[in-house]
């Protein structure tokens, strides 16, 4: 199946601006992006968009029904990719309520949005139509030292973040077996590559490092996340929304298990490869233990194996290519990360219209 118009929820963040990107320049598909714009939203990962028909940018929210359903009415979008959220851990402890209001009801909103316009879709287009919900692999809880997350694993949320995701994808489960609304939802490990907001661990590792700040490292490092490079994790989410069966869930991992200090480590040993002139080299004498944060899950890794036999996909990038081309890609892209650590990238909002 290729869905001709996608409604994109959130595409102007980090996985959800590489998943536009990927969709607008094979052509082939037009893509009507919502995005909030909220602190993680950069409309100058979209500026070469600019232009390209295939391309709607629509400043709003997910909780506005009312706009939602003007774009399902005016476009007519024959699948929705839900990438809108909040999803910084550490913002979740200090602010749950944003979270409940973006994740829980907002998902609701759109589901609820989606639901209604699909039904009054003729009989071919109601049965090509998709809801793609993205989500995440902590919403599975913390695993010990052995042991994967499957499409099974009973959800236990350790932090306000993957509780309100686990509450959506309950909804977006419901919604199908309530109403037949036909979804399908993805559950991906930590993913990192370029355009990602410099709060994140690698991001933040590599730009603190090149201007000599230090690297904080919680606790001892020692808590280990499946890595999977945005490319991949976009190829994925591709052949999930073209070829996955309605109602399904599917585990999207790099296969690529790192320790915290394991990735501070390697990011230090590319940057000293990378960069030979570096006042700061050898890059690891600027690591630093702190405190570690409230509920810090031991560990996450994803068994991607449903999505490999059933539907042919698993990652093209080790952990070792796939950091290399995100170091590369920061050392290229100053001009991208100076705008979002000074701020001006937040005036890329201003006077846009909403239609």
């Amino acid at each position: 199946m290729q869905h001709k118009t996608i409604l994109v929820t959130g595409g102007a963040g980090f996985i959800g601006g590489n998943f536009v990107r990927r969709l607008v320049e094979k052509g082939s598909v037009k893509v009507i992006n919502l995005d909030a714009l909220t602190y993680a939203g950069n409309l100058e990962t979209l500026a070469d968009l600019d232009g390209n028909d295939n391309h709607r940018f629509v400043l709003g929210s997910i909780g506005d029904k009312s706009l939602v359903d003007y774009l399902l009415t005016r476009y007519q979008p024959d699948a929705i990719v839900n990438f809108a959220a909040e999803s910084h851990v550490d913002r979740s402890i200090d602010n749950p309520g944003a979270f409940i209001q973006t994740n829980v009801v907002g998902t609701y909103g759109l589901l609820d949005s989606a639901k209604a316009y699909w039904r009054q879709l003729d009989s071919e287009d109601r049965q090509n139509f998709r809801f793609l919900h993205v989500s995440t692999d902590e919403v599975y809880g913390s695993l010990g030292a052995e042991g994967k997350f499957t499409e099974q694993t009973p959800y236990q949320p350790n932090s306000p973040y993957s509780a309100s995701k686990a509450a959506s994808d309950h909804l977006v489960r419901a919604y199908h077996h309530t109403y037949d609304f036909p979804v399908l939802t993805t559950n991906c490990s930590n993913n990192y590559g370029p355009y990602q907001f410099p709060e994140k661990l690698i991001p933040l590792m590599i730009l603190n490092a090149l201007s000599g700040k230090s690297l904080p490292i919680y606790g001892a490092g020692m808590n280990v996340r499946d890595w999977l490079y945005v490319e991949d994790h976009c190829r994925a989410i591709e052949t999930v929304l073209e070829n996955g069966l309605i109602g399904e869930v599917y585990n999207i991992g790099g296969n690529n298990e790192k320790t915290n200090l394991e990735v501070v480590e390697t990011i230090c040993a590319v940057l000293d490869e990378l960069m030979p002139d570096s006042n700061f080299r050898p890059h690891r004498n600027l690591m630093q233990f702190v405190q570690d944060r409230p509920g810090h899950d031991l560990r996450y890794a994803i068994d991607a194996g449903k999505i490999k036999r059933e539907l042919g996909w698993e990652p093209q990038e080790t952990f070792e290519t796939g950091l290399r081309k995100t170091v590369q890609w920061y050392l290229d892209n100053k001009a991208w990360w100076a705008n979002v650590l000074d701020g001006s990238y937040r005036g890329e909002r201003l006077g846009l219209q909403n239609l």
